[in-house]
């Protein structure tokens, strides 16, 4: 299983962007079943936040409620809080909402985390993929 943050999601959908293609890339493997993405309620809601910033409501919700159907949704938990909190300490780049991320990310042993976001990557014990890398190209071929 693949988690992705807000920004995956973002730029799938987002006007025209080097990193648009690469995210939608990795959407299309998990709509043709070549790999399980996953993502939590919480970056559900920031995207739909971000995307109503430049959008309207009802597209924001429209597609936040496509991707909620369509990917798997992790719970995020009591514990996931502590040890994002923890990580938020640790590691300076990494923000609250990330850190807690990270956290289910562990949590939940998955493949990869695959943000745009490079502060991930200071994380050691997580697997941060960046889409804008050929990373992102090896994690789809391992999966098929």
């Amino acid at each position: 299983m693949i988690l992705v943050d807000t920004t995956v999601l973002a730029y799938a959908v987002g006007s025209d962007h080097p990193l648009r293609m690469p995210c939608r890339r990795l959407l299309e493997a998990h709509a043709d079943a070549a790999i399980d993405i996953a993502t939590t309620v919480e970056v559900l809601q920031e995207f739909t936040h971000v995307r109503a910033r430049r959008r309207s409501r009802a597209d924001a919700v429209a597609l936040t409620r496509l991707y909620a159907d369509a990917l798997t949704v992790l719970e995020t938990s009591s514990d996931d809080l502590d040890r994002g909190l923890e990580l938020f300490v640790k590691h300076e780049q990494v923000g609250a909402f990330d850190a807690v991320l990270a956290a289910v990310a562990m949590r939940h042993e998955v493949a990869a985390l695959v943000s745009a976001d490079r502060a991930f990557g200071e994380v050691a014990a997580l697997r941060h993929v960046d889409p804008a890398t050929p990373a992102l190209g090896r994690l789809l071929r391992r999966r098929k």
